[in-house]
Protein backbone atom coordinates (compact mmCIF):
# COMPACT_ATOMS: atom_id res chain seq x y z
CA UNK A 1 0.00 0.00 0.00
CA UNK A 2 1.07 3.74 -0.73
CA UNK A 3 1.96 5.69 1.87
CA UNK A 4 0.70 8.56 3.04
CA UNK A 5 0.87 11.56 5.32
CA UNK A 6 -2.89 12.55 5.56
CA UNK A 7 -4.83 9.25 4.26
CA UNK A 8 -4.59 5.62 5.04
CA UNK A 9 -5.65 2.81 3.11
CA UNK A 10 -6.94 -0.28 4.67
CA UNK A 11 -8.17 -3.69 3.58
CA UNK A 12 -9.55 -4.75 6.89
CA UNK A 13 -9.81 -8.55 6.02
CA UNK A 14 -8.28 -10.39 3.87
CA UNK A 15 -9.60 -10.90 -0.29
CA UNK A 16 -12.25 -8.49 0.68
CA UNK A 17 -13.16 -6.57 -2.66
CA UNK A 18 -13.94 -3.39 0.02
CA UNK A 19 -10.92 -1.07 0.47
CA UNK A 20 -11.51 1.61 3.49
CA UNK A 21 -9.96 5.33 2.69
CA UNK A 22 -9.25 7.01 6.15
CA UNK A 23 -9.11 11.03 6.59
CA UNK A 24 -6.37 10.69 8.82
CA UNK A 25 -5.18 13.66 10.37
CA UNK A 26 -7.17 13.08 13.99
CA UNK A 27 -5.29 15.36 15.81
CA UNK A 28 -6.46 18.30 13.49
CA UNK A 29 -9.95 17.08 13.25
CA UNK A 30 -9.02 15.89 9.32
CA UNK A 31 -9.23 19.44 8.13
CA UNK A 32 -7.87 19.66 4.48
CA UNK A 33 -4.08 20.18 4.18
CA UNK A 34 -1.97 21.00 1.19
CA UNK A 35 -0.69 17.40 1.18
CA UNK A 36 -4.28 16.17 1.19
CA UNK A 37 -5.10 17.78 -2.01
CA UNK A 38 -2.05 16.10 -3.39
CA UNK A 39 -2.62 12.82 -1.83
CA UNK A 40 -6.53 12.41 -2.20
CA UNK A 41 -6.52 12.22 -6.12
CA UNK A 42 -3.31 9.86 -6.04
CA UNK A 43 -5.05 7.65 -3.61
CA UNK A 44 -8.24 7.32 -5.58
CA UNK A 45 -6.05 6.54 -8.69
CA UNK A 46 -4.24 4.08 -6.79
CA UNK A 47 -7.60 2.00 -5.68
CA UNK A 48 -9.38 2.56 -9.14
CA UNK A 49 -6.35 1.12 -10.81
CA UNK A 50 -6.28 -1.99 -8.37
CA UNK A 51 -8.85 -4.90 -9.94
CA UNK A 52 -9.01 -6.06 -6.40
CA UNK A 53 -10.66 -3.24 -5.44
CA UNK A 54 -14.61 -2.98 -5.84
CA UNK A 55 -15.34 -0.71 -3.57
CA UNK A 56 -14.19 2.30 -1.83
CA UNK A 57 -15.62 3.17 1.71
CA UNK A 58 -14.45 6.94 2.68
CA UNK A 59 -14.37 8.17 6.41
CA UNK A 60 -12.85 9.70 9.06
CA UNK A 61 -10.26 9.03 11.85
CA UNK A 62 -10.72 9.89 15.16
CA UNK A 63 -13.24 11.74 16.22
CA UNK A 64 -14.73 13.98 13.03
CA UNK A 65 -15.28 13.21 9.35
CA UNK A 66 -14.11 16.56 8.39
CA UNK A 67 -13.82 20.15 9.73
CA UNK A 68 -13.27 21.77 6.25
CA UNK A 69 -10.20 23.17 4.48
CA UNK A 70 -6.88 24.21 7.23
CA UNK A 71 -6.70 27.92 7.81
CA UNK A 72 -2.76 27.22 6.95
CA UNK A 73 -3.96 26.14 3.56
CA UNK A 74 -6.30 29.04 2.59
CA UNK A 75 -3.00 31.32 4.18
CA UNK A 76 -0.76 29.42 2.05
CA UNK A 77 -2.82 29.91 -1.54
CA UNK A 78 -3.38 33.83 -0.59
CA UNK A 79 0.50 34.21 -0.45
CA UNK A 80 1.28 32.36 -3.40
CA UNK A 81 -1.43 34.83 -5.40
CA UNK A 82 0.34 37.88 -4.51
CA UNK A 83 1.88 39.78 -7.35
CA UNK A 84 1.82 43.35 -8.66
CA UNK A 85 0.03 42.31 -11.80
CA UNK A 86 -3.84 41.53 -10.74
CA UNK A 87 -4.58 40.10 -14.08
CA UNK A 88 -1.50 37.39 -13.62
CA UNK A 89 -2.19 37.30 -9.48
CA UNK A 90 -6.09 36.26 -10.99
CA UNK A 91 -5.00 33.75 -13.34
CA UNK A 92 -2.23 31.89 -10.97
CA UNK A 93 -5.18 32.33 -8.19
CA UNK A 94 -7.37 30.12 -11.01
CA UNK A 95 -5.54 27.67 -11.47
CA UNK A 96 -4.76 27.07 -7.77
CA UNK A 97 -8.32 26.60 -7.26
CA UNK A 98 -9.03 24.36 -10.65
CA UNK A 99 -6.10 22.28 -8.77
CA UNK A 100 -7.82 21.96 -5.60
CA UNK A 101 -11.30 21.19 -7.79
CA UNK A 102 -9.69 18.31 -9.61
CA UNK A 103 -8.79 17.04 -5.98
CA UNK A 104 -12.49 16.51 -4.99
CA UNK A 105 -13.59 15.34 -8.32
CA UNK A 106 -11.31 12.21 -8.32
CA UNK A 107 -13.90 11.11 -5.94
CA UNK A 108 -16.54 11.14 -9.13
CA UNK A 109 -13.49 9.98 -11.70
CA UNK A 110 -12.78 6.79 -9.34
CA UNK A 111 -14.58 4.04 -11.52
CA UNK A 112 -15.58 1.80 -8.24
CA UNK A 113 -17.78 3.56 -6.23
CA UNK A 114 -17.11 5.60 -3.21
CA UNK A 115 -19.77 5.16 0.04
CA UNK A 116 -19.22 7.55 2.22
CA UNK A 117 -19.51 7.21 6.23
CA UNK A 118 -19.80 10.09 8.18
CA UNK A 119 -19.20 11.25 12.02
CA UNK A 120 -18.84 13.87 14.23
CA UNK A 121 -17.99 17.53 12.05
CA UNK A 122 -18.44 17.31 8.53
CA UNK A 123 -17.82 20.99 7.39
CA UNK A 124 -17.27 22.77 4.83
CA UNK A 125 -14.85 21.03 2.74
CA UNK A 126 -16.01 17.71 4.16
CA UNK A 127 -19.23 18.66 2.34
CA UNK A 128 -17.50 19.50 -0.86
CA UNK A 129 -16.04 15.88 -0.39
CA UNK A 130 -19.57 14.02 0.56
CA UNK A 131 -21.38 16.00 -2.13
CA UNK A 132 -18.46 13.56 -4.21
CA UNK A 133 -19.56 10.52 -3.19
CA UNK A 134 -21.65 7.85 -4.26
CA UNK A 135 -23.42 6.80 -1.44
CA UNK A 136 -23.53 8.70 2.07
CA UNK A 137 -24.94 7.63 5.60
CA UNK A 138 -24.06 9.11 8.60
CA UNK A 139 -24.72 9.16 12.78
CA UNK A 140 -27.25 10.86 14.24
CA UNK A 141 -24.53 12.96 16.17
CA UNK A 142 -23.01 13.92 13.03
CA UNK A 143 -23.34 17.63 12.20
CA UNK A 144 -22.67 19.85 8.70
CA UNK A 145 -22.41 23.20 7.85
CA UNK A 146 -21.64 24.76 4.21
CA UNK A 147 -19.24 27.18 6.42
CA UNK A 148 -17.53 28.68 3.38
CA UNK A 149 -19.47 31.85 3.87
CA UNK A 150 -18.72 32.53 7.27
CA UNK A 151 -15.00 32.96 6.57
CA UNK A 152 -15.91 35.69 3.29
CA UNK A 153 -15.64 32.57 0.95
CA UNK A 154 -17.79 31.64 -1.78
CA UNK A 155 -17.78 27.61 -2.04
CA UNK A 156 -15.33 26.62 -5.00
CA UNK A 157 -14.50 22.90 -4.60
CA UNK A 158 -18.05 21.83 -5.46
CA UNK A 159 -21.02 21.79 -3.14
CA UNK A 160 -22.98 24.79 -4.95
CA UNK A 161 -22.97 22.52 -7.97
CA UNK A 162 -23.83 19.35 -6.52
CA UNK A 163 -25.20 19.74 -3.84
CA UNK A 164 -28.61 21.40 -5.67
CA UNK A 165 -29.04 18.27 -7.26
CA UNK A 166 -28.70 16.09 -3.78
CA UNK A 167 -31.37 18.09 -1.57
CA UNK A 168 -33.75 20.77 -3.66
CA UNK A 169 -31.83 24.33 -5.22
CA UNK A 170 -34.02 25.80 -2.40
CA UNK A 171 -32.55 24.25 0.87
CA UNK A 172 -28.89 24.25 -0.70
CA UNK A 173 -29.84 28.13 -1.39
CA UNK A 174 -30.73 28.36 2.47
CA UNK A 175 -27.88 25.77 3.85
CA UNK A 176 -25.22 28.08 1.51
CA UNK A 177 -26.21 31.36 2.48
CA UNK A 178 -26.52 30.99 6.25
CA UNK A 179 -23.85 28.52 7.16
CA UNK A 180 -26.11 27.23 9.90
CA UNK A 181 -25.34 23.84 11.55
CA UNK A 182 -27.76 20.99 11.18
CA UNK A 183 -28.07 17.67 12.28
CA UNK A 184 -27.62 14.01 11.11
CA UNK A 185 -31.64 13.50 11.22
CA UNK A 186 -31.62 16.78 8.99
CA UNK A 187 -29.11 15.67 6.55
CA UNK A 188 -31.63 12.26 6.26
CA UNK A 189 -34.63 14.80 5.48
CA UNK A 190 -33.14 16.59 3.22
CA UNK A 191 -31.97 13.65 1.57
CA UNK A 192 -28.08 14.35 1.75
CA UNK A 193 -27.59 11.08 3.52
CA UNK A 194 -29.51 7.98 2.98
CA UNK A 195 -29.79 6.75 6.18
CA UNK A 196 -28.90 7.74 10.12
CA UNK A 197 -27.39 5.36 12.65
CA UNK A 198 -27.45 5.35 16.45
CA UNK A 199 -23.63 5.08 16.84
CA UNK A 200 -20.70 5.03 14.50
CA UNK A 201 -20.24 1.24 15.20
CA UNK A 202 -23.80 0.56 13.80
CA UNK A 203 -22.74 2.88 10.65
CA UNK A 204 -19.70 1.19 10.41
CA UNK A 205 -21.65 -2.19 10.42
CA UNK A 206 -24.52 -1.18 7.87
CA UNK A 207 -21.80 0.22 5.54
CA UNK A 208 -19.44 -3.13 5.42
CA UNK A 209 -22.67 -4.86 4.21
CA UNK A 210 -24.17 -2.24 2.23
CA UNK A 211 -20.34 -2.67 0.21
CA UNK A 212 -19.82 -5.85 0.63
CA UNK A 213 -23.02 -6.72 -1.19
CA UNK A 214 -22.08 -3.96 -4.19
CA UNK A 215 -19.12 -5.29 -4.52
CA UNK A 216 -20.60 -8.99 -5.10
CA UNK A 217 -21.64 -7.53 -7.87
CA UNK A 218 -20.76 -7.40 -11.37
CA UNK A 219 -18.02 -4.61 -11.52
CA UNK A 220 -18.83 -3.92 -15.10
CA UNK A 221 -22.54 -2.88 -14.45
CA UNK A 222 -21.42 -1.59 -10.71
CA UNK A 223 -18.82 0.80 -12.77
CA UNK A 224 -21.47 1.59 -15.89
CA UNK A 225 -24.37 2.26 -13.28
CA UNK A 226 -21.96 4.92 -11.74
CA UNK A 227 -20.95 6.50 -15.20
CA UNK A 228 -23.99 6.15 -16.60
CA UNK A 229 -25.90 8.17 -13.76
CA UNK A 230 -23.22 11.25 -13.30
CA UNK A 231 -23.45 11.88 -17.31
CA UNK A 232 -27.53 11.82 -17.04
CA UNK A 233 -26.93 14.30 -14.43
CA UNK A 234 -25.97 16.89 -16.60
CA UNK A 235 -28.44 15.38 -19.98
CA UNK A 236 -31.48 15.92 -20.87
CA UNK A 237 -33.54 12.40 -20.71
CA UNK A 238 -33.38 11.72 -24.82
CA UNK A 239 -29.50 12.38 -24.35
CA UNK A 240 -29.13 10.47 -21.42
CA UNK A 241 -31.03 6.98 -22.76
CA UNK A 242 -28.86 8.02 -26.17
CA UNK A 243 -25.68 7.78 -23.65
CA UNK A 244 -26.27 4.62 -22.50
CA UNK A 245 -27.36 2.88 -25.40
CA UNK A 246 -24.13 3.38 -26.27
CA UNK A 247 -22.36 2.13 -23.30
CA UNK A 248 -24.24 -0.93 -23.60
CA UNK A 249 -23.67 -1.68 -27.09
CA UNK A 250 -20.09 -1.92 -25.90
CA UNK A 251 -20.27 -3.09 -22.86
CA UNK A 252 -23.86 -5.50 -22.38
CA UNK A 253 -22.54 -8.52 -23.87
CA UNK A 254 -19.96 -9.77 -21.48
CA UNK A 255 -18.98 -13.10 -19.41
CA UNK A 256 -21.02 -11.10 -16.37
CA UNK A 257 -23.94 -11.54 -18.57
CA UNK A 258 -23.60 -14.81 -18.68
CA UNK A 259 -22.52 -15.90 -15.20
CA UNK A 260 -25.36 -13.84 -14.45
CA UNK A 261 -27.78 -15.40 -15.76
CA UNK A 262 -26.14 -19.06 -14.81
CA UNK A 263 -25.52 -18.37 -11.60
CA UNK A 264 -29.27 -17.31 -11.26
CA UNK A 265 -30.73 -20.83 -13.47
CA UNK A 266 -28.43 -22.62 -11.35
CA UNK A 267 -29.70 -20.76 -8.24
CA UNK A 268 -26.03 -20.40 -6.87
CA UNK A 269 -24.51 -16.87 -6.02
CA UNK A 270 -22.39 -15.85 -9.35
CA UNK A 271 -18.48 -15.16 -9.34
CA UNK A 272 -17.12 -12.49 -11.59
CA UNK A 273 -13.82 -12.08 -12.89
CA UNK A 274 -12.04 -8.64 -11.70
CA UNK A 275 -11.99 -5.51 -13.37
Amino acid sequence: MDKFKTLEIVQKTPNSRVFHLYLNRPSHRNALSRDFFFEFPKALTSLDQNPNVRVVVLSGAGNHFCAGIDLGTLGSISDQSVSSDRGRAGEKFRREIKYLQEAITAIERCRKPVIAGIHGACIGGGIDIVTGCDIRYCTDEAFFSVKEVDLAITADLGTLQRLPAIVGYGNAMELALTGRRFSGQEARQLGLVSRTFRSKEEMDEAVRLVAEDIASKSPLAVTGTKAVLLRSRDLTVDQGLDYVATWNSAMLLSDDLTEAISAHTQKRKPVFAKL
